[in-house]
């Protein structure tokens, strides 16, 4: 382990955290507001922490594999950890577990809170904690990359470590390129956010706060009731759309840029993400219909953001999903496991991986049906090699067995199923609200600090993929080379 490395790249990543904590900082003096300090000592001590372990001698360009993962495990957590300390130091939340959480959640754009009182938050806190969700929405090693050029062409393994899906790659020769790519992709999309809801009459500050959780797929909002406080159908559509757009392969946004529309319509993935979206919209518009007094315009919208908040893994609401009926109820949690496309700034599974294991299930079925014939499974005309395969499963192992695991170790508090089951897949999933006592008008304030720590390494392990993670705590990768 090359560990000049593994601190040079925290040092820069902590460094450009604290300059990214000033525009919360200038609100807070504008405002006049109790949190000030909170902000300038996390700003001076993030700041130089992180100019200190910058300027360590080493070449990035030395960077393995295990370097490139371990290195992103450890920069989501000391981000987290110095992330948590404007909670905390204002004294907005008192417990530094819940504010870590908090941090964690946001960072990680799951948008489960244990915030009570929301809306007595001071707006330099709560902009912070929204912008958490669009700095992590992309990864916050993606931004450095992005930010800074000579970081080192070996770094690929950092985008690699951070991105969500089988095979992140680049969209121009140059790592760095690529990056800033996808963040100008990201920064105006956000900025279009922005301006409609503006138009559609959300106040400005707002309209911030939604559209970073809109464009993370994060899910916090300034209003206890989150989208619902407004009551505009307007809104609700531009969020709607907004959350289903943010759920794509950011690469087809590359590809809509080129006019590469061949590309766009021929991409599996992309297809089964809009088909089972649309599916569980109208399976759910006709369940809850009932519900609505059989008013076409109030089901569709309501069924429509539901369903495009929960599989993106945003977590916004408009509505009680919790008071539906057990059948939508169903669909949601289905698609809350399924998630979005590779590459998005969601969680979940990942359509592609959805798609590969349907597809491989197919093909053992004609194997041994037909042994001697020759096939192999095919994602967009390309054939997929065994290591692919292998990773796949891997990870579905794995992404099953931590969530067994937390609903034993969560299981401690003593809710009820539901409650238990929900939170830990909302929060491998990267979601935020689940079901029962974490439903959309409930929160996780109640948990135990066991179980908050417990479910926020889920939300960690659920963002980095698990792999991270896993070859963090392995003692073999610790070993000097």
């Amino acid at each position: 382990m090359n560990f000049n490395v593994l601190l040079k790249t925290t040092g820069t990543v902590l460094f450009w955290e604290s300059i990214l904590m000033l525009p919360s900082l200038i609100i807070a003096i504008y405002d006049n507001s109790y949190d000030i300090n909170g902000f300038l000592i996390s700003i001076i001590v993030s700041g130089a922490i992180g100019l200190i372990l910058k300027n360590i001698k080493s070449d990035v360009n030395d960077m393995r594999k295990r370097e490139g993962y371990a290195t992103v495990a450890i920069c989501w957590l000391v981000m987290s950890i110095m992330g948590a300390l404007p909670f905390y130091i204002s004294g907005s939340i008192p417990s530094y577990i819940d504010a870590l959480f908090e941090t964690i959640s946001g960072f990680t754009t799951t948008g489960a809170s244990i915030l009570q009182n929301i809306e007595s938050m001071p707006r330099a806190l709560l902009f912070w904690r929204s912008f958490t969700h669009w700095i992590g929405g992309m990864g916050v090693l993606v931004f450095t990359l992005a930010l800074i050029p000579s970081i080192g062409g070996r770094t690929v393994f950092l985008m690699r470590a951070e991105s969500s899906g089988p095979a992140p790659g680049k969209l121009v020769p140059k790592l760095s390129e690529s990056s800033k790519i996808l963040y100008i992709i990201y920064a105006v999309m956000t900025a279009i956010i922005v301006i409609l809801l503006i138009i559609a009459g959300m106040p400005v500050f707002d309209s911030f706060i939604h559209a970073f959780g809109t464009a993370g797929t994060g899910g916090f909002s300034n209003k206890a009731l989150s989208i619902g406080y407004y009551n505009n159908p307007s809104v609700d559509w531009i969020i709607t759309i907004g959350m289903f757009l943010f759920g794509i392969n950011f690469t087809l946004f590359f590809s809509i840029l080129r006019r590469d529309w061949k590309n766009i319509l021929k991409n599996e993935e992309f297809r089964l993400y809009c088909f089972y979206s649309f599916l569980g919209i109208m399976l759910i518009f006709l369940n809850v219909l009932p519900k609505f007094q059989f008013n076409y315009a109030e089901a569709i919208r309501h069924s429509a953001f539901t369903v495009s908040s929960l599989v993106s893994t945003t977590g916004y609401a408009t509505t009680d999903f919790n008071l539906w009926p057990m059948f939508s109820k169903s669909i949601l949690m289905t698609l809350m496991l399924f998630g979005s496309c590779a590459g998005s700034t969601a969680g979940g599974m990942k359509s592609i991986r959805v798609l590969i294991l349907f597809k491989s299930i197919l093909y053992e079925i004609k194997r041994t049906i037909h042994p001697s014939s020759v096939q192999t499974i095919k994602i967009n005309n390309k054939s997929i090699n065994d290591d692919t395969l292998k990773s796949i499963l891997i990870f579905f192992t794995s992404y099953v067995m931590i969530i067994i695991i937390a609903i034993i170790l969560v299981s401690l508090d003593n809710f009820d199923f539901m409650t238990t089951f929900s939170s830990v897949l909302a929060m491998v999933s990267n979601i935020g609200p689940g079901f029962s006592l974490v439903g959309p008008m409930g929160n996780f304030a109640n948990f135990s600090n066991f179980s908050k720590i417990v479910l926020s390494a889920c939300m960690i392990l659920g963002r980095l993929e698990l792999i991270p993670i896993l070859i963090l705590l392995s003692p073999a990768n610790w070993k000097r080379h």
